[in-house]
């Protein structure tokens, strides 16, 4: 709780690998401060959240505080024991502008991260899994959690095909949204007066609707125009969610790709043949409750972090910052 200054005269063990200094009972090795300090910045930056806070807080500079963070991120990785996951979900993160994103692996079960790589591309991606999952506890992993991305795909296949590939319903119907919009852009050159303004009355969802958007999307739904019809599709896809069995989401899918397929409505159908085209993943999505909601829970929270931080230098800051507050690591210096 003060500011202190320890001098003392290290002892020195000389010995045949050469002079050693013995290790002291407060701190590490060649540190300026204590392990208590230590401790101490750990702590605030848990309720914080901020390195500038903290090290204002704690009159030290910034450098050391996020000295701090990498060590003691090091230090709870050491400690880990070998990942043993049995729902993954991988999800990607935009850490800078110019499309410069991180690939973050979580556990779709607790949303605690895993591990981060830089990029997204399938040599990344491969060696992202292949560092952070043993291939002794591959076999553990029930199911993969992820969008259309071909790298994630393609890296499943490759390492951890005995899982379940579940594209994210999220995102499943993300696209169905965008679907809906493309049909309500083009119609509204035909309708201008009945579409106007009606983009979130016919996204939302009816709970979240105000009485206003309410009223306009009763009056498109009775027009029984193309976006109206759009919006059923969607609406009829989200109601095969947690089929019983396998074979039944199955069935009901391709009843559901047959009505999108004889509906005339381009747009949709463009989005029920990229279905088609990973229909093992959508399927599953159908099936099994797994999904990357607690993924993007994550990625808004680590986006909240990365706001108060007013981003990261590089690559490597953001790894250590994202793993110190959402890794479930063991980062307190055993000594204190």
């Amino acid at each position: 709780e003060y500011k202190c200054y320890i001098r003392c005269r290290i002892p020195r063990v000389k010995s045949s690998v050469g002079v050693k200094s013995i290790e002291v009972p407060w701190a590490d090795s060649f540190d300026q401060y204590t392990d208590k300090f230590e401790t101490k910045v750990i702590d605030h930056l848990k309720d914080t959240c901020n390195q500038t806070k903290t090290a204002k807080s704690l009159r030290c500079g910034i450098n050391r505080v996020a000295t701090i963070i990498a060590r003691s991120v090091e230090r709870g990785l050491k400690r880990r024991r070998v990942v043993s996951v049995k729902h993954m979900s991988i999800d990607e993160k935009a850490i800078k502008r110019g499309h410069k994103y991180a690939t973050i692996l979580s556990d779709a079960d607790t949303g605690c991260v895993l591990e981060l790589g830089l990029g997204r591309g399938y040599r990344e991606t491969r060696d992202l899994v292949d560092r952070t999952i043993p291939e002794a506890n591959r076999a553990e992993v029930a199911t993969f959690t992820t969008d259309m991305w071909a790298p994630y795909i393609r890296v499943w296949k490759e390492l951890l095909k005995e899982s379940k590939l579940i594209h994210d319903r999220f995102h499943l119907i993300k696209m169905l949204n965008a679907g809906i919009d493309k049909v309500r852009r083009r119609e509204a050159k035909k309708y201008p007066e009945l579409l106007r303004h009606s983009r979130f009355a016919l996204l939302k969802n009816p709970e979240n609707r105000t009485e206003k958007q309410n009223q306009v999307f009763q009056i498109i739904i009775e027009a029984n125009i193309e976006v109206a019809k759009a919006w059923a599709l969607r609406e009829d896809f989200k109601s095969i969610f947690e089929c019983k069995t396998i074979k039944v989401a199955s069935d009901y899918f391709n009843l559901w790709l047959d009505r999108v397929l004889s509906s005339g409505i381009k747009e949709m159908e463009t989005i029920a043949t990229r279905f088609e085209r990973h229909f093992e993943g959508v399927r599953n999505a159908l099936y099994y409750v797994q999904s990357n909601a607690r993924a993007e829970n994550l990625n808004g929270r680590i986006q909240n972090v990365k706001s108060i931080g007013r981003g990261y230098r590089s690559f490597e800051n953001f790894r250590a910052a994202t793993l110190f507050f959402f890794g479930n690591l063991d980062l307190y210096p055993h000594t204190s």
